[in-house]
């Protein structure tokens, strides 16, 4: 048996600022929103919103890559989300590397492949 789709959860303390940032802010595609339950997708990939959260520091393992990082970043910026760690290359890793925190506490990476 395998899984009919892959969602990766966040949480939201506000589900409409929730729903703006990760579709306005970082490319999603809304398929369903509620005030407690929301997904977007990016391609085949779901990404749930669960509400009633607190807003507290929620550090999670999603890491959305784009072509322009840097743009990226920008783009979280303006929409009201915080760099924590500006994208740059570590030694023998093949991406630039950049953490984010969403308007809801959920942290996350930003990454573009340059080989």
């Amino acid at each position: 048996m395998r899984p009919e789709k892959v969602k990766f959860m966040l949480l939201a303390a506000d589900m409409r600022r929730a729903v703006r940032f990760y579709t306005e802010a970082l490319g999603f595609e809304t398929v369903f929103v509620s005030d407690f339950w929301s997904e977007l997708k990016c391609g085949d990939a779901i990404l749930a919103l669960h509400g009633g959260h607190d807003g507290t520091v929620n550090p999670t393992g999603l890491s959305l890559q784009y072509e322009d990082v840097f743009d990226a970043a920008a783009q979280v910026a303006r929409a009201g989300g915080k760099i924590l760690d500006a994208p740059n290359q570590r030694e023998g890793e093949p991406i630039l590397l950049g953490r984010y925190r969403d308007p809801e506490g959920n942290e996350g990476f930003l990454t573009q492949y340059v080989g």
